[in-house]
């Protein structure tokens, strides 16, 4: 019995890790269509050759989608986690610029408070990747290969 218990709570911890993932995309991807999207304008690199207001809107499109993906897309899953790392990934230059910036948003109205930041974006990457079984399903194909 103990042994079922242990293998069934690393399973729920990771369900739980995706759907918080996923809801906090969807929140994220409504907040980037509605009340925070000036908030999001201020994290748009200037570099970036895209009129700032369609960066925000496509990203919070795409954060709705895979906010939902990650909830409901069961047979994709992998694929799922690749995806949202990557867009994780995608985003990253955003929070760097913020800070390398001195841009306030989102409460983060310190140099210290946007360098812890930075820290956060790779737990997200490994989030998406574990709680999908993204990783554990490439390092498979790799021993079967």
């Amino acid at each position: 019995m103990s042994q079922d218990v242990a293998v069934a709570a690393p399973s729920l911890l990771k369900t739980l890790a995706r759907i918080w993932l996923g809801a906090s995309l969807l929140l994220a991807g409504a907040g980037h269509l509605t009340w925070a999207r000036t908030e999001f304008l201020a994290q748009v690199p200037k570099w970036v050759p895209l009129d700032a207001d369609f960066v925000v809107l496509a990203s919070g499109v795409v954060e709705l989608v895979l906010g939902a993906a990650l909830i409901f897309a069961r047979r994709l899953r992998p694929h799922v986690g690749w995806v949202t790392a990557a867009f994780f990934v995608a985003v990253f230059p955003g929070n760097i610029s913020q800070y390398a910036n001195g841009i306030d948003a989102f409460g983060l109205d310190t140099d210290r408070a946007r360098f812890i930041r930075l820290f956060f974006q790779p737990v997200l990457v490994a989030c998406a990747l574990w709680s999908t079984g993204a990783w554990a399903a490439y390092r498979a194909s790799k021993r079967s290969a």
